[in-house]
């Protein structure tokens, strides 16, 4: 019999650990410059994190539908980023150490990084049950939402008040703050068990083989290929947008310091948006149609944004959030629906992994274009979330299963 676990620990634990993660990345930059006082020097630490993330989700999928107990993993993953995190910050702060080696540092904490993300949603259906995974699922993507909002916020002000490594030690606490959410997570069986009296457990699959099917699963369920291609798509558009803040900022209300504001309209509002969607009430929208409906909202929003006029920017941004909120809850939803079982972890930790290298894509081709003309740069992004659309309609359901593409 599965032991009870409250959706609302789930959540607690889920904020803590995003936020903290949110947290962690300006609270870095901003403890190594300070230590270093050199740029380069700590955007190739956040870097190494980053790119770990991205190479270390599928890996940790697999490790994750192979265990039995799956939040004992999450549980160390977490401590593992924490410890990183913490060591990075030493290393930073101390005199002749080679860049070498904290950048080893950051890649061994950036690896577990996808358990925050996908690793973590992926064990909703053990949470819930059938008929509230919906919701729960809305609830789950608004935590992200509340981190983007408060991580950066927080980073900031302690660095404010305490100095810039104190903010990496609190996103390091809150990180910690999770471990209990997560160590308590439902125990489930190995995955690939056999029933008693069928025989020896099957030995399990060599890695290579393991990590390959789980690609393919991804590959060949038509509407899980469909959302994972256009959300990173989609990801490259929004990381050029998380770059053109702040020169957005400067150029419609005078300052830099206004693009953080920027980012926390579109937070908030994704936040309303989902906040919306997980009353009990609430219609069910087809998760399929929200995907691209809401890289269409954000390409409007980026278009609407590219005029600099102050009152368009700001509107700009509510409709981004209002886009981007329900199209990450469609998102989890699509993957809960298509992924098998035995590889469920594996489905979003690479997902995940995916759309954090759109982001970095997105990122590193904004600069550049951003420095020739701000509004090229963000209808650059819109284009890439017209492309996000357009993938959608490419890749739709044939109609004989659309009859099942129903939310959660």
């Amino acid at each position: 019999m599965k032991r009870r676990y409250a959706l609302p620990v789930y959540v607690a634990g889920a904020t803590a650990a995003r936020t903290g993660d949110e947290m962690s990345g300006p609270a870095l930059l901003a403890a190594a410059l300070a230590a270093t006082g050199s740029a380069s020097t700590a955007s190739s630490l956040l870097a190494g994190v980053m790119v770990a993330a991205a190479v270390g989700g599928p890996l940790f999928g697999m490790l994750l539908d192979r265990s039995a107990a799956p939040g004992r993993l999450l549980g160390g993953a977490l401590a593992l980023y924490a410890a990183g995190l913490g060591v990075l910050l030493a290393l930073v702060h101390l005199d002749r150490v080679p860049l070498w080696t904290a950048l080893l540092v950051a890649v061994a904490a950036g690896l577990p990084g996808p358990a925050l993300s996908g690793g973590w949603t992926s064990q909703l259906p053990r949470v819930v049950p059938p008929d509230g995974l919906r919701r729960a699922t809305a609830q789950d993507a608004m935590t992200f939402h509340v981190a983007s909002l408060a991580g950066p916020a927080l980073a900031g002000a302690v660095a404010a008040l305490h100095g810039a490594p104190a903010g990496v030690l609190v996103s390091v606490a809150l990180i910690c703050a999770a471990l209990p959410s997560a160590l308590t997570l439902p125990v489930v069986g190995p995955s690939g068990a056999q029933p008693s009296g069928a025989g020896p457990p099957a030995s399990p699959a060599p890695v290579v083989a393991e990590l390959a099917a789980g690609f393919r699963a991804v590959a060949r369920a038509r509407p899980l290929a469909r959302a994972t291609a256009a959300s990173v798509v989609s990801s490259v558009g929004r990381g050029m947008l998380i770059v053109c803040c702040p020169l957005l900022g400067e150029q419609a209300f005078g300052t830099a310091g206004h693009g953080a504001l920027l980012l926390s309209v579109v937070a908030a509002s994704a936040l309303a948006a989902n906040a919306a969607l997980s009353r009990p009430r609430a219609p069910a929208p087809a998760p399929d149609a929200v995907l691209w409906l809401g890289s269409l909202a954000v390409a409007v929003a980026l278009v609407l944004a590219a005029t600099g006029r102050p009152a368009l920017v700001l509107a700009a941004m509510v409709l981004a959030g209002a886009g981007e909120g329900p199209q990450l809850t469609a998102l989890f939803a699509i993957r809960h629906r298509e992924a098998p079982d035995r590889l469920r972890g594996q489905v979003f930790t690479t997902g995940a992994s995916l759309k954090i290298t759109g982001y970095a894509l997105g990122a590193a081709l904004a600069g550049p274009v951003a420095t020739w003309s701000l509004p090229g740069a963000l209808l650059t992004a819109a284009a890439f979330e017209a492309l996000a659309v357009a993938v959608c309609a490419a890749f739709r359901p044939p109609p004989a299963s659309r009859s099942r593409l129903r939310p959660p």
